[in-house]
């Protein structure tokens, strides 16, 4: 049983390895003619990667002005590539028992109104811990427009005029 193991394990190894020669020829046949990257797991041709640069999958005025909306709150997660922000729980220093929690969504690659949904949690501090409290139904919706207001400045700000 252990020969099986070990051949195994040898032939596993075996095919990792290979010449240079084998692997450039391999990319140069698969790379596109702008010098892209030949693989690009999320969809798209390789004639839209730029400079052999990785690109976020989703639009990256979105991305950015979601960071720079929330850079006030701790960030528990942000997946570029799926597009979701998650930030941890933040309490404003004049509020101490109460404290909210925010999850953007960008859903789409292109810059548009419909393509971004925050969500907002709160919870207050009581007599038994943390509570679930109500969350004004504006607060998102404010935090989307100062998204969108964001990344139209960062879209004008990069532009070619």
């Amino acid at each position: 049983m252990r020969i099986f193991v070990l051949a195994a394990c040898a032939c596993l190894l075996a095919a990792c390895g290979g010449s240079a020669a084998t692997n450039d020829n391999v990319t140069a046949s698969t790379s596109s003619s702008s010098g892209g990257s030949w693989f690009w797991p999320f969809g798209g041709s390789t004639d839209e990667v730029a400079d052999n640069a990785p690109q976020l999958g989703v639009n990256s005025y979105l991305w950015r002005a979601t960071l720079d909306t929330l850079n006030f709150m701790p960030l528990a997660s942000a997946d570029p590539v799926g597009g979701i922000v998650i930030s941890d729980w933040y309490s404003a220093p004049d509020k101490p028992d109460e404290h909210m929690k925010v999850t953007v969504y960008i859903l789409d690659r292109r810059l548009r109104a419909d393509a971004v949904k925050v969500s907002v949690f709160r919870q207050l501090r009581g007599a038994n811990g943390w509570s679930d409290a109500q969350v004004n139904p504006d607060t998102g919706i404010k935090l989307e427009n100062a998204i969108l207001s964001r990344a139209r400045e960062i879209r004008l700000a990069t532009t070619p005029q």
